[in-house]
């Protein structure tokens, strides 16, 4: 009879477990962590912009270079 009865619990358990509804986590800018994380987005468009300004700035130098030793 012990065992009948550890079976319906078990049984009981894993309906509910199986019946209980997902919850969705909130969105990661939301949480605790959402002060850095979205700095770390907007750093993201940040250092592109920088890369972009120094491979322009090299491409300049570069240029001036040809045009001063005239190749």
């Amino acid at each position: 009879m012990r065992w009948f009865l550890l079976f319906l619990l078990v049984c009981a358990v894993l309906w509910f477990i199986r019946e209980a509804p997902d919850h969705e986590p909130p969105p990661i800018e939301e949480g605790i962590i959402g002060g850095p994380v979205k700095a770390l987005h907007k750093a993201q468009g940040f250092e592109k912009s920088y890369l972009d300004e120094t491979a322009e700035r090299q491409q300049k130098m570069e240029e001036q270079l040809e045009k001063d030793t005239g190749n």
